[in-house]
């Protein structure tokens, strides 16, 4: 099912593509819809170099007898390369790293003490960049390959880490 829902993102990315002309950015910001959804900030450094700064905040199990609270930060350096297609002039491509740090809140209601954690995240990064030219908008589709080192119930390997970003031109 997430290869069906990335397969139709990835099409439709390709479609507004084609429908528009490009054009270069310096910052946007706006959100990540995708594993995790996160407000977004992007900034390039350099002609090819970005930044991209993220925060997210997630709860679950409020009517259960277990409840989990997660805050996450994080950071990225994104290294933009050209693609030279005629049709979808100004598409980028981007490879990167960078890191993530989750504090999360668990309870299980008597059956557990509460319990703080502290997760760090060592993350890849590879997707396409888009700017439109008539719209200040930006979107990108990336996936994000993520070791999670953790203390508690989450760590380890994820491999369904990535987002379609869309994203507003500041400058």
């Amino acid at each position: 099912m997430k290869k069906l829902v990335l397969l139709l993102f990835m099409a439709s990315f390709l479609c507004f593509s084609q429908a528009a002309k490009a054009q270069s950015y310096n910052s946007a910001i706006g959100a990540r819809l995708g594993s995790p959804f996160s407000a977004s900030y992007k900034n390039f450094i350099s002609e090819q170099g970005a930044i991209e700064l993220f925060g997210n905040f997630r709860t679950r199990g409020v009517l259960t007898s277990y409840r989990w609270t997660r805050l996450g930060v994080g950071g990225a350096y994104q290294h933009h390369i050209d693609l030279e297609i005629d049709e979808l002039e100004g598409l980028k491509w981007y490879v990167g790293g960078g890191a993530t740090a989750y504090f999360w809140t668990y309870s299980n209601d008597g059956f557990f003490d509460d319990s703080d954690n502290l997760t760090f995240g060592v993350q890849g990064y590879v997707g396409l960049d888009y700017a439109f030219e008539d719209a200040p908008v930006n979107i990108s589709l990336d996936w994000v390959p993520t070791i999670l080192l953790g203390n508690g119930y989450v760590s380890g390997f994820g491999a369904d880490y990535g987002a379609l970003s869309i994203r507003y031109i500041l400058n």
